[in-house]
């Protein structure tokens, strides 16, 4: 019977870290770190994250903006605000909430950030020094996935890791930061031939496929570590993970569930960036 990963204890802690680390911060500088949120449109998930990071910011003491355009704001538009928060020596951390309506192109608008106010860090800028290990930020979530591992006591080197997923915020990110520690690292995705072989022969296995229950009991190995990034909201309104977490349960060595494993984590990282962020510029 796996032991449970507890994302919102742990994120908790690493909460309660960045506030006294602000407070010092604010003493030292005279002022607190800043984050700036774009959001265009009314997508209703993007605006409960966007709310979710305000109530983040306060609780850590992060002086959080957040600036709503309407749907149909242009590109253009769009990267002159950026370019605004560029050249603004207040705004220590900027994020374009995705995803964008359909009439924008993202990566023109993710690329528009200065990388060293990409707390999202999905610029190619950032992408590739993430690549190469020689980076100041790490997308959200995958850190996130890492400081679980941390903090529960779970080294990854001469591990057998495999990621289930291969997109730019999670997958790809995911794999090259268990490389930086040492684990072998394969990566699943749509064309893989046959994913349970692999899934079968990790050790730590990370699932970002965005399908509720996909990893079957009989995908793991007994005494794995199963980590669920997926968060799929099901026909009865309920929120499930990439895996089967009740089969699963009991073969894993260590799970987290969702609600209350990644999903936590993922904005508590976003806070920890600012932090960072603001330390580089200041």
């Amino acid at each position: 019977m796996a032991r449970i990963i507890d994302g919102k204890a742990i994120s908790a802690e690493i909460r309660a870290e960045l506030a006294e680390e602000i407070s010092d911060f604010k003493r030292e500088r005279g002022f607190a770190p800043s984050l700036t949120v774009i959001i265009v449109g009314e997508d209703p998930a993007s605006q409960v994250y966007v709310r979710n990071k305000e109530k983040a910011c306060v609780q850590v003491g992060i002086n959080s903006t957040v600036i709503r355009l309407p749907e149909e704001t242009g590109e253009t538009e769009l990267l002159s605000v950026i370019d605004r928060l560029n050249g603004d020596k207040t705004v220590n951390g900027i994020l374009v909430q995705l995803p964008l309506p359909k009439h924008i192109n993202e990566k023109n608008v993710i690329c528009a950030i200065n990388p060293e106010k990409d707390v999202d860090a999905f610029s190619y800028v950032n992408a590739g020094r993430i690549l190469t290990g020689d980076f100041d930020f790490l997308p959200c979530t995958p850190a996130g996935v890492m400081e679980l591992l941390h903090r529960s006591g779970i080294a990854v080197e001469g591990k057998e890791c495999v990621v289930v997923g291969r997109s730019n915020i999670v997958g790809k990110p995911m794999a090259a930061l268990l490389m930086h520690e040492n684990g072998t690292v394969t990566v699943c995705h749509s064309k893989t031939k046959d994913v349970p072989f692999h899934t079968r022969r990790a050790d730590i296995l990370v699932s970002a496929v965005g399908k509720p229950d996909f990893i079957k009991p009989d995908m793991i190995k007994e005494g794995a570590v199963v980590i669920d990034v997926g968060i799929n909201r099901v026909t009865d309104g309920k929120l499930k993970g990439d895996v089967d977490f009740e089969g699963c349960f009991e073969k894993a060595e260590a799970i987290t569930p969702v609600p209350g494993g990644v999903g936590p984590m993922t904005i508590t990282m976003l806070l920890k960036n600012t932090v960072t962020a603001a330390k580089k510029q200041n």
